[in-house]
């Protein structure tokens, strides 16, 4: 058998269905999200008022006037904590498979580490990244989208990250029960859009770079052809 046609054999094959995980978690953390939003803009700030009037424990007919309410809070704060869980798994599956498509024996300790170690993590995430888009042999003349993409994407995940852990610690009650309101979802909503898009393009590239049929979603955008004509006198 030839060296090159062993090669092919071993390969691994693109993560097309852990690119598929990512989408779908992303999109389950910014509704997550969305959802708390919107209680907090409905009955965040009332019900805020009202816990505090209670002392924070309220007893008999005050505890069935907010039950639900804190029944609902607490299953909302549940549900994005899940699917933030979810979409931190899902994306590093697919960083960790993405980088065996170029080499089966990559380690998955940088991976690790560009996410967990502080003031690391606030650069090396987009610095792989980056590394696995050139690696993946995408298509010529994309450099520059490359890295546009990946700024943007960056840039909107350190300001959600901002938001969280600089702005709602100075919230104050009466901003309601967790601060959380537009800005963050409209920062969230967009690294997970753009994580989303580098996420398409490396995975597509993967998969064209190695003949693999690449699946609706991750296709990426071709000018259109004109049909060649026939021949003068053919019938077409």
């Amino acid at each position: 058998m030839a060296r090159g046609e062993n090669n092919v054999r071993h390969a691994q094959a693109p993560p097309t269905r852990a690119a598929s995980a990512v989408y779908a978690s992303l999109a389950a953390q910014v509704l997550c999200l969305a959802a708390l939003v919107t209680f907090e803009l409905v009955r965040g700030r009332s019900l805020a008022a009202q816990l505090a009037a209670f002392d924070g424990r309220p007893r008999g007919a005050e505890a069935e006037a907010v039950v639900g309410a804190v029944t609902l809070f607490a299953v909302l704060i549940l549900l994005l904590g899940v699917a933030t869980i979810a979409c931190a798994t899902a994306y590093t599956t697919w960083l960790i498979r993405a980088r065996h498509v170029g080499d089966r024996h990559a380690p998955a300790g940088p991976v690790a580490a560009a996410w967990l170690i502080p003031g690391v993590n606030l650069v090396a995430p987009v610095l792989l990244v980056n590394a696995l888009w050139r690696d993946s042999l995408p298509p010529d003349g994309r450099r520059r989208r490359r890295l546009v993409l990946l700024a943007a994407w960056w840039a909107s995940w350190l300001t959600t990250l901002a938001l969280v852990t600089v702005r709602l610690p100075l919230e104050t009650p009466a901003d309601g029960l967790t601060g959380v309101g537009v800005p963050e979802l409209v920062a969230l909503s967009a690294a997970a859009l753009l994580c989303a898009a580098t996420v398409r393009e490396i995975t597509a590239a993967q998969c064209a770079a190695r003949g693999v049929a690449v699946p609706t979603l991750l296709r990426l955008r071709r000018p259109a052809t004109p049909p060649e004509s026939a021949p003068l006198g053919q019938a077409s």
